[in-house]
Order: C-alpha cells, then sequence, then structure tokens
C-alpha cells in the first residue's frame, strides 16, 4: 500500500495518477483522492496516489519549523480509507525540486503509466505562473487526460491546510474539525511527567508528538484518546503549567476518566473533540480541582452529544 517510489514495484498498466501534498486530508483533499478512485474504478484502472515526504514549502520557501496536520503514517491511514490503491511517497529533495515541468510530467506522470491525472485546482508541479493545472495538458503531450478538481468551499470559505491551521491555533478545533471532515489527531508517546495531577486526584498522561505536527492552541479540550486499541473519554491540557510555575515549557496532559492503567511509553493517538477554556493561574490547589471537576463534566457533556 505505501512505499517510497523506487522501492517498489512501478505501475506496468495505465494508472488513474492523484496528485496533491495533502497535509491533513481534509474535505477538499478526500474530494479529489474521492474523485481519482471513483474514475478509476469506471474505467477499470487503478488508483495511484503521488504524495511527498515533507512540504515542498520547507524547500522552495526554506520555511522552517514547519508543523503538519499528519504525519506521514497519518496520511497513509486516511488515504486508504478513501480506497486508493497504491500509495506513493516523493523525497522531496533539492534535486528533485529543481526538475523543469517538463521532466517531472515525465519521470513522475507519464513514465507510471498515467491515462488521467486527477488533482486539486492549485495544484503545481514547479513555478505557479508556468507549472499548473491550466498548462498541464501542454506538458502531458496527449500521453494522458486531465481531471482538475475546483476549489471546495464551506460555509463561504475555502477548505485549505492553511486555514485550517490557524482554526486550530485560535482555539476553533470545532471548525478545524469540520473543514477536516474528522476529528484533529495527535500521535505519540506517553513520557514522564512531573506527576502534579496525581497529587491533585487527576492523574496524567504526558504526550510527546511524533514528528512534527501541529499543536493546538494552549488551553483544555474535551478529547479521545486511543491506548491499546480502545477510545477513551478523556480532557487534556496545553500548557505552561502556570499555578505552580513550573518552567516545563509547552506540555500535553491528559487525563483519562475512569482509567487506571500504567501506559508510560505506549504509543497512543489523541483526538480533539472541542475546546473548552483557556490556561487560568489558580491561587490554590484547591481552586484548581474545583476548576478540573467543572472541566470533566462539561467534557463528559461534549464527548456524550459527539458520540452519540
Amino acid at each position: 500500500m505505501k512505499h517510497p517510489l523506487g522501492s517498489a514495484q512501478r505501475p506496468d498498466e495505465e494508472i488513474v495518477l492523484i496528485m496533491g501534498f495533502f497535509d491533513g486530508v481534509h474535505l477538499g483533499h478526500q474530494k479529489v483522492i474521492k474523485t481519482g478512485v471513483k474514475l478509476a474504478h469506471e474505467h477499470n484502472l487503478k488508483s495511484v496516489l503521488l504524495t511527498f515526504d515533507r512540504s515542498p514549502r520547507t524547500v522552495y520557501q526554506h520555511e522552517k519549523n514547519y508543523k503538519y496536520l499528519s504525519t506521514m503514517q497519518r496520511k497513509a491511514e486516511l488515504v486508504e480509507k478513501l480506497g486508493v490503491d497504491e500509495l506513493y511517497f516523493v523525497e522531496f529533495s533539492t534535486d528533485f525540486a529543481s526538475l523543469k515541468p517538463q521532466e517531472f510530467v515525465d519521470q513522475y506522470m507519464i513514465a507510471l503509466k498515467a491515462k488521467y491525472v486527477v488533482a486539486g485546482f492549485d495544484y503545481t508541479y514547479g513555478k505557479k505562473d508556468i507549472a499548473n493545472m491550466q498548462t498541464l495538458p501542454q506538458y502531458a503531450k496527449g500521453k494522458f487526460e486531465t481531471v482538475t478538481v475546483p476549489e471546495q468551499l464551506i460555509d463561504g470559505k475555502k477548505i485549505g491546510s492553511s486555514a485550517i491551521k490557524e482554526y486550530i491555533l485560535h482555539d476553533e478545533i470545532a471548525t478545524a474539525n469540520k473543514f477536516l471532515g474528522y476529528n484533529y489527531q495527535n500521535q505519540g508517546i506517553v513520557v514522564h511527567g512531573l506527576q502534579r495531577g496525581r497529587t491533585l486526584g487527576y492523574p496524567t498522561a504526558n504526550l510527546s508528538v511524533d514528528g512534527e505536527q501541529l499543536i493546538p492552541a494552549i488551553g483544555v479540550y474535551a478529547t479521545r484518546i486511543k491506548v491499546n486499541d480502545t477510545w477513551h473519554d478523556s480532557m487534556t491540557s496545553v500548557g505552561y503549567n502556570v499555578t505552580f510555575k513550573e518552567n516545563t515549557g509547552v506540555t500535553i496532559e491528559t487525563n483519562i476518566f475512569d482509567f487506571d492503567e500504567d501506559i508510560y511509553d505506549q504509543h497512543v493517538k489523541l483526538e480533539w473533540d472541542a475546546y473548552l477554556r483557556g490556561e487560568v493561574k489558580f491561587d490554590s490547589a484547591q481552586g484548581l480541582i474545583n476548576q478540573l471537576e467543572l472541566d470533566k463534566t462539561n467534557a463528559l457533556k461534549i464527548l456524550k452529544n459527539n458520540n452519540k
């Protein structure tokens, strides 16, 4: 299913090739992918999705500390659910980035035996003024047909990865989830923290996230966490431990409801359902405990409604 291009068997028959970076595989991306899968079924062809191991922005625009909505593993998971037959990851190296548009089309579309190439309206394969979906038929030289999926909107707003990141970073996780078409998720390992929550009666699992994933804004959230293939209701704090003034940097601490197992070093998935409140500094431990009780009540109410 998932492999770097080159190490795997290249297609030996005509295919429908779906192109894009697809960070987050949001509803706009899903429309592109479903269009390609449907086309493949209609023409009895295999659907192949070609994407990259990193954002082109980190190479072209030299963006530092770029944050992703999905790791490669998560992207593969989301793509697989949409019925794609094969998924290829291309290493977006500087050599690859320097390919001329015709070279890219020859090596990564025509050489892959594409009969149809499906991509979003804003897909580019070089400088956007010369290497876009409007110019692609010229480079195709009659070898394949181009299918362009138009801009997708919700409430008049474009569904895009950049907009979704802004929602996640500005307490609007519910809007981000609406545009993603699923609840945003982080994956990572449970690590040892200060164990402050245990002394307050709210033990927490501290999450160290995989790769360069985007972490939601500071605050407290209604969440669900997957441990050993089982989803549990929970609440999660993203914050700086301001009440106790510990200099820990930003931590992700999840209190799992009705759960008492040692899960250190386990890989978990954390799903963000709703934003509850911002980080508040309390004058006493009891003030914080009272607030945590209220947070738990609010989180359970939201999670019960969201997962009916």
